[in-house]
């Protein structure tokens, strides 16, 4: 058997480590995967910039996560940024601070790419998707949205994120109506300003696949899963109905409520409610009932070589 290879994705809100091995028939298998909410991201929408704090967090899980894939066994590593370092300006010293530490470069991805990776992603889970499909991954800085037909794929990145719109709309505990809609707003502004071309790309697709945190924390809550694992979340479903609701019922909560819910990670309470709402204009703009929710992304599209 070759050894086991892994993946890091930086992203604006989370550090995630993927240690899969290759089997007999090609496919991936997972070894041992990590997720730790570093916020990275933290202050960039409105400075540009990286905190230290932010820094120091992330620095030290991908450290922590370089030494486990290691124990393992992994002799090739590939660590990609996302939106956060895209939109960073003094991103170029904490990538060396990586450098130094792990011994390993970070290729910063484009959005374009990241969309691209998420596809690959979701496709070792999923299989081929039937033409006209739509994938959309929500993060932490911004979403990517992947429409499938005959002709080929159209691929977008959009700025918006769960915690980019957190912190530049939602202020109040709980978050008020005035908010919300602010959330709203921006969100459709930026489904509308995709390219006219491709908008009908993406109407009434006949599978809905949403990659991320966000999905995989809403179906979570939805089911009260008290341990998150990816085999008794990939491939489920979401309704319009439960998103909207849950939406509602997560507005209403303060924030220390949040926290304790079933299925939500305290790290991802501040944020969860302006990622819930990106989930629901996504199916409203497409025309979606449902969703499959997939816990597969960038990190698994590194490792199958999309």
């Amino acid at each position: 058997m070759p050894p086991p290879i892994a993946s890091i994705d930086i992203g604006t809100n989370s550090v995630l480590l993927l240690v899969a091995q290759e089997s007999r028939d090609g496919r991936l298998l997972s070894v041992e995967q990590h997720c730790e909410i570093t916020r990275l991201g933290e202050g960039v929408d409105a400075s540009g910039e990286l905190q230290s704090a932010a820094t120091h967090r992330t620095l030290t899980a991908i450290v922590d996560f370089a030494e486990r894939a290691r124990e393992l066994g992994v002799e090739r590593l590939q660590i990609v940024g996302t939106s956060a370092l895209r939109d960073a300006r003094n991103g170029a010293h904490f990538l060396a601070q990586i450098q130094q530490r792990v011994g390993e470069d970070v290729a910063i991805i484009s959005g374009q790419r990241e969309a691209e990776l998420v596809l690959a992603g979701v496709q070792t889970s999923f299989g081929k998707l039937p033409s006209g499909s739509v994938v959309f991954d929500v993060g932490g800085g911004s979403t990517e949205l992947i429409a499938m037909d005959d002709a080929g794929v159209a691929l977008e990145s959009l700025d918006v994120g769960a915690v980019r719109l957190t912190e530049r709309f939602i202020t109040h505990d709980p978050p008020t109506s005035v908010e919300l809609q602010a959330v709203k707003d921006a969100v459709r502004i930026s489904l509308a300003s995709l390219a006219s071309e491709s908008i009908a790309t993406y109407r009434h697709p006949p599978l809905l696949i949403g990659v991320s945190g966000t999905v995989t924390t809403l179906y979570a809550v939805e089911n009260r899963l008290a341990r998150y694992e990816a085999s008794r979340v990939d491939g489920r479903t979401l309704t319009r109905v439960q998103v909207l609701e849950l939406v509602s019922r997560l507005a209403a909560l303060c924030l220390d409520k949040r926290r304790k819910l079933p299925g939500l990670d305290p790290r991802r309470a501040d944020v969860i409610i302006a990622g819930a709402l990106i989930v629901t204009e996504v199916m409203h703009f497409v025309g979606a009932q449902e969703l499959r929710v997939a816990d597969r992304g960038v990190r698994w599209g590194l490792l199958a070589g999309g």
